[in-house]
């Protein structure tokens, strides 16, 4: 799967959910840090949408211990449903994600490199650099930002556009009800990929639309 254009991804951790992410997603972002079992739910997995594993560490906002995280995720993109992995910036960084980045080319599955602020939006410098540092360790680079007011979600925005026009390839988006708006707008300028609960009820990051409205919102801003 390439992200030269937007993508959905329906979040669960439980991959019997994918049919009900059929009608409005592009593929599912399988949290295999919240899932029982997740290595057997991948490999009994038939369903139609590609798969975005993703295993969170607790420092980032998940619920995956360090110990086994990593070789978990190694393990996920060797499957022929896997189309894409996400590893923290952090782990990039210090070289611990690279026999994964590499397994990870050798099955062509794409490398999404992410970090997340949930406390809030940084400076303007530091989104951009955030975003270039990303995108140079992986295929695409995520970044999530808490926004307390709408100047936050104008400097994502703007650091999102910057990146694209130097030729990066990144996913954006402002948790928050402050920034709830961004996960429709952001894909106007630049962001690649969107995340969106298959359960309204189990958002896995704060201000997430259900998956439906999210599709609706995305899909009438880009008729415009």
């Amino acid at each position: 799967m390439h992200f030269d254009s937007f993508r959905l991804a329906a979040a669960t951790a439980d991959l019997g959910e994918e049919p009900a992410a059929r009608e409005h997603a592009d593929l599912v972002e399988f949290r295999m840090d919240m899932a029982g079992e997740p290595l057997t739910q991948l490999s009994n997995y038939d369903g139609e949408l590609p798969l975005l594993v993703t295993n969170r560490p607790e420092w980032e906002g998940g619920e995956a211990a360090d110990a086994g995280r990593l070789a978990a995720l190694e393990a996920a993109v060797t499957d022929d449903a896997v189309a894409a992995v996400d590893v923290e910036l952090a782990t990039a960084r210090e070289g611990d994600a690279d026999a994964l980045i590499e397994t990870a080319r050798e099955h062509e599955v794409r490398v999404i490199v992410s970090t997340h602020d949930f406390e809030a939006t940084p400076p303007m410098g530091d989104l951009q650099e955030m975003l270039r540092e990303a995108a140079q360790f992986g295929d695409v680079g995520k970044l999530a930002v808490t926004a307390e007011t709408p100047d936050d979600v104008l400097d994502l925005l703007v650091a999102t556009r910057a990146a694209t026009v130097e030729g990066h390839t990144v996913a954006t988006m402002a948790m928050g009800e402050a920034g709830r708006h961004s996960r429709a707008v952001a894909p106007l300028y630049g962001s690649r990929i969107g995340y969106a609960p298959v359960d309204p009820d189990a958002a896995t990051a704060p201000g997430q639309y259900d998956l439906a409205t999210l599709a609706d919102l995305v899909a009438e801003l880009d008729s415009q």
